[in-house]
């Protein structure tokens, strides 16, 4: 008995067609933005040597809503906070339409 969710790799012409095929393709996208920046977002901290506290604090913001920010599976964040947490870090935010 095979899995029927299987299949073969090369029957694959692309990712992006496996993701449309599957129904994902923006779930996923959305996903993997959210979690560069919240990687980018943490080693920028890091390089700052900034505490949660004090970048919470920094951006006028708790610690509740900067874990939010830094969470990469948290897509609830508005841009003016990512922009916020961008400023704090010598940053900019960027968003366009492609």
């Amino acid at each position: 008995m095979t899995d029927p969710k299987f299949r073969d790799p090369s029957d694959l012409d692309t990712l992006d067609a496996f993701l449309d095929e599957e129904g994902i393709r923006e779930e996923v996208t959305l996903r993997a933005i959210k979690s560069v920046i919240a990687l980018q977002l943490r080693q920028a901290m890091k390089d700052r040597n900034l505490t949660l506290s004090a970048m919470a604090a920094e951006m006028d913001t708790s610690r509740a809503q900067l874990n939010r920010v830094l969470d990469p599976d948290a897509a609830n964040v508005t841009l003016e906070t990512l922009s916020r947490a961008a400023k704090v870090v010598g940053r900019g935010l960027k968003v366009e339409l492609v």
